[in-house]
């Protein structure tokens, strides 16, 4: 989990517009155990359902679902924790409780304890002299291996833990050791110790709770003198006579380290020193750092560093750096001279306070265990290794704790992995916020920082390093609450400029949101940027590349290191979308520094976009194009890059670019080399969009003799060459072509009109069809339209019918393949280009337009209306009531007007939902009234009828049956 809700939580932020806040705030915060009612209920109703299976699962999965609502709050269940407890032992200690129904009760006051937390639950249990007795009789009648009783087990250690408390000797619990029978019994110390050692080796969770039974147990006054000694070389044989290669042996290991760990948490120190240097001994030479299971190793490194304590006397380092009170108050309160006293100690007290001290050899393979856990493959070990670092570096002297600090530093070689970085950072903030890490090591430190802000390595497809980010926000983050202003002065800048380009560049969500949560007033403009970069703003990638970095870079003291990031790091990402969202915010940034970007930027991307890197070059392609039409908005101009095959859409967008940018190429032998590229890239990749739009802004520019005049050789070869195109057996170089005729400015396709528009749009290939269906389209609107103009040039009364008769002919396309209907396809084209062109001939010259080919034009899109398919009824609707509302222009000699006004009123224009056939066809089905559109609306609807669609074929025939 990122560290970056934690700093949320501890630093108070709140980010974000009022009405988002309070939607999180309504959503995650409770106000109090509401369900107390219902918990008392269920709780009292355990003696009723506990022998019926179903009715206890019931019950028990709803009061799961009450208890876990409180996971993230269980301090509201404080005031209710003491009846529920109560509750529940009533029934445990009542001897008409079966043993199903006490089982289910520990079940229950399990599932408290869990979400409570066991530290302040089981100090509710009772634990007079009366309570010893009971709880061990009870718990050493359970069965060890009974897998669906272990939380009775888990519960009963916790309860005996406490009632280990009670300041007597045990022995005088014990009275009388002889039986009635006449055998000795075993005194309730030894039976408490065999139960402690015995659950250490089990394998589920009541090993967790005899480790604090023992905890609690051995570090009484009277046990410790007598079985302390024993008991640690039980553990240490245990430890020493197992490996880490059966799950049998794990689970006793783990119960060993964790009751030495919590041991050795809550001893005291002059009763564990001497056992100390042996259970060190033991630990190296069982090698537990190099074992293969997490767990193990994390609790090696706990149980080490707590070792590492017990060496060094318990003292607060005089030498570490105090900031001082944080309150105001508190330092109101305080007279100046306290102040003055509180913030100096005099350094010959601390040297002979060192003098003093001697410190153990053992101490010295405590902390080279701990740095070699910083390294450790597994987060949980780094973490507890970094603490463990922290702790045992505040006893140290000044000296030692300086080489301490050297040591961790190390970790910050480029010969280390990924691990030993961020175990490198959770350390100094450690150190950080102990007062450890004295301002004068703050030169050697935020370097290092600001190199782990942006620290990603490359693994094959993917890359590694955000931990490392998130971590070293968490560093930052130590850093403003540990040290003055002016220590951090010096570094302000560095710090800050790292911390805002992880707050909007960083791919991962969570460092971008640690990082935004680690910024601090401080910096220069913080509390605007702050206000702008909050932790919900950034939570939306898009926005914090387009728009955050855009107002966090009109601040001059960050502009520059976010561009040098974007360049150097982000236009040869991995993620296709970052080096994206790169080039665009590098377009965006470039009116902040525009001579930075002409004069230092491009020169430095140019040998990037013919590298041999992959990403580099295609992120340095579209940067080099968004930067130069960024410059030429501004009135400057500049260079260009050129490369290969996976690069074509990123050249084409650069070509597209320098050509709207004006490039003074005219005439160049470059222009050849660019229009070469186009066309290999049309006959291979025409569904790129930037192919097209490449092509139409290179004749823009480059191809015209004179303003709207095209050169005639370049016309010639271009069009000549993309109508055989339209032949070519391949048919990737089919659709480009069309879509390359479709995209020619009006003076390339001036005199080519009836050349191109009555090419043979019949061919094979479906997709092929479609695109030269709308080729079609294209060219006779932008050739405009001329009733008495020439043929060739225009739209006009002696091409009208031609042109109409290869789109409604496209109309009857019924192609089926392996892929279905794809026919579908070219209808929906045709039927696009027919409400395109009759729009365009009935605003210019709508005496052209005979009343013979509107009426077949609104006959097919009536046929098409009652199709079976849904998209393609409802593009034939929607364009068949485009056109009879249409009143600018109004299209001429629309059969039946009238009626179909009435049918379809111009508010079912907007409400009529065309891709439900239950709407759809109670309208379609009027049309059989009408004898122009009979045929063809029954043409339609029979096809609908013989479907596969189930709703389709029964609202068609139900409509028809109504219509007759």
């Amino acid at each position: 989990a990122s560290v970056a809700e934690t700093l949320l939580a501890e630093s108070g932020c709140s980010g974000g517009d009022g009405g988002e806040l309070d939607a999180v705030v309504s959503a995650c915060v409770l106000g109090g155990f509401s369900e107390a009612s219902e918990s008392r209920a269920l709780l009292s109703s355990l003696p009723d359902v506990h022998g019926d299976m179903m009715a206890s699962e019931s019950t028990t999965e709803r009061f799961l679902v009450i208890m876990n609502r409180y996971q993230e709050q269980p301090h509201l269940l404080d005031p209710h924790l003491e009846w529920m407890l109560n509750i529940i032992l009533d029934i445990v200690r009542s001897e008409k409780s079966p043993p199903s129904l006490v089982h289910l009760s520990f079940k229950f006051l399990y599932i408290i304890c869990k979400v409570r937390g066991y530290k302040i639950f089981m100090q509710l249990f009772p634990h007079e002299v009366a309570d010893v007795q009971p709880v061990l009789d009870l718990l050493t009648r359970q069965d060890p291996k009974d897998s669906e009783t272990w939380e009775t087990r888990y519960m009963l250690l916790l309860w005996l833990s406490m009632t280990c408390l009670i300041p007597f000797d045990l022995y005088r619990l014990d009275g009388h050791l002889e039986s009635d029978s006449g055998q000795a019994r075993e005194p309730i110390m030894d039976r408490i110790l065999a139960i402690a050692k015995s659950y250490l080796l089990v394998s589920d969770c009541s090993r967790d709770a005899a480790s604090v039974l023992i905890s609690k147990f051995m570090t009484r006054p009277d046990v410790k003198q007598k079985h302390l000694g024993d008991f640690l070389d039980w553990n240490l044989t245990t430890i020493s006579q197992t490996s880490d290669q059966s799950m049998r042996d794990i689970m006793v290991l783990d119960g060993a380290l964790q009751s030495l760990a919590k041991l050795y948490k809550h001893g005291k120190r002059d009763d564990l020193l001497q056992y100390a240097p042996t259970i060190l001994q033991c630990l190296e030479q069982k090698q537990l750092s190099e074992s293969s299971q997490a767990m193990l190793r994390k609790l090696c490194v706990k149980l080490i560093q707590r070792l590492g304590l017990t060496f060094l006397k318990p003292r607060l380092a005089a030498w570490r750096y105090q900031r001082g009170n944080r309150s105001l108050a508190a330092n109101l309160s305080m007279s100046q001279s306290a102040i003055v006293a509180a913030a100096v100690t005099p350094e010959a007290q601390v040297q002979k306070q060192e003098e003093d001290y001697d410190i153990p050899e053992d101490v010295e393979t405590v902390i080279e265990q701990l740095l070699v856990g910083l390294k450790d493959k597994e987060t949980i070990v780094r973490w507890s290794a970094a603490k463990g670092i922290g702790r045992v570096t505040g006893r140290l002297p000044k000296e030692l704790a300086d080489e301490v600090v050297g040591s961790v530093l190390d970790c910050f070689s480029f010969q280390e992995t990924d691990n030993a970085w961020h175990g490198g950072c959770l350390a100094l903030a450690e150190l950080g916020r102990r007062g450890l890490l004295l301002p004068s090591r703050l030169t050697d430190v935020v370097p290092l920082i600001v190199k782990s802000l942006t620290y990603e390595e490359k693994r094959g497809a993917c890359s590694v390093g955000s931990n490392v980010r998130d971590a070293a926000c968490y560093v930052c983050w130590s850093f403003a609450r540990a040290y003055e202003p002016k220590e951090l002065k010096p570094f302000v800048t560095d710090i800050a400029s790292a911390l805002l380009i992880t707050t909007v560049f960083d791919r991962d969500v969570n460092c971008r949101r640690a990082a935004s949560v680690s910024s601090v007033g401080t910096f220069p403009h913080g509390i605007d940027i702050l206000t702008a970069a909050d932790y919900f703003a950034v939570g939306n990638l898009t926005n914090c590349y387009l728009n955050i970095s855009v107002y966090i870079a009109g601040f001059p003291e960050y502009t520059k290191a976010m561009i040098d990031h974007l360049a150097a790091m982000k236009i040869n990402h991995w993620d296709g979308v970052i080096r994206e969202l790169a080039t665009k915010a590098l377009h965006n940034l470039t009116p902040q520094a525009p001579d930075y970007m002409a004069a230092t930027v491009l020169p430095q991307l140019l040998p990037v976009a013919v590298g041999i890197d992959l990403h580099g070059r295609h992120g340095a392609i579209l940067a080099c194009a968004e930067i130069t039409h960024a410059l030429y908005k501004l009135g400057l101009q500049t260079d260009r890059g050129f490369c290969g095959e996976l690069m074509r859409p990123a050249m084409c967008s650069l070509i597209e670019k320098l050509s709207l940018s004006k490039m003074p190429f005219k005439g160049d032998p470059v222009i050849a080399g660019w229009q070469e590229l186009i066309d290999d890239t049309i006959k291979t990749l025409h569904l790129f969009s930037s192919v097209v739009s490449a092509l139409s802004a290179l004749c823009e520019e480059y191809y015209q003799a004179d303003t709207g005049q095209a050169d005639s050789d370049m016309q010639e070869a271009l069009v000549s060459q993309y109508i055989e195109g339209l032949k070519s057996p391949q048919m990737l170089a089919r659709c480009g072509s069309a879509l390359a005729l479709g995209c020619l400015p009006t003076f390339m396709i001036h005199g080519k009109v009836m050349q191109v528009c009555l090419e043979d749009v019949l061919g094979t290939f479906t997709e092929a069809r479609r695109d030269a269906v709308r080729a079609v389209a294209q060219v006779c609107v932008k050739a405009g339209v001329c009733a008495q103009g020439s043929s060739d040039s225009s739209l006009c009364s002696e091409n009208v019918a031609e042109v109409y008769g290869v789109l409604l002919d496209s109309m009857t396309d019924y192609t089926t393949d392996s892929r279905g209907d794809v026919g579908a396809w070219v209808r929906e084209a045709a039927m696009s280009s027919l409400m395109e062109v009759t729009l365009q001939v009935a605003g210019d010259a709508p005496e052209i337009l005979s009343a013979d080919l509107v009426k077949c034009t609104m006959c097919c899109l009536a046929q098409q209306s009652a199709e079976k398919i849904d998209r393609s009824r409802a593009h034939a609707g929607s364009i068949f009531l485009r056109l009879l509302h249409s009143t600018e222009p109004a299209v001429p000699h629309i059969p039946h007007r009238e009626e179909l006004l009435n049918i379809f009123p111009l508010e079912t224009a907007t409400s009529l939902n065309w891709n439900a056939p239950s709407q759809a066809f109670r309208y379609i089905t009027k049309l059989l009234g009408l004898p122009q559109y009979q045929r063809h609306t029954l043409l339609g609807i029979t096809v609908s009828v013989g479907g596969i669609t189930q709703s389709t074929v029964g609202r068609t025939s139900n409509q028809s049956r109504t219509m007759y």
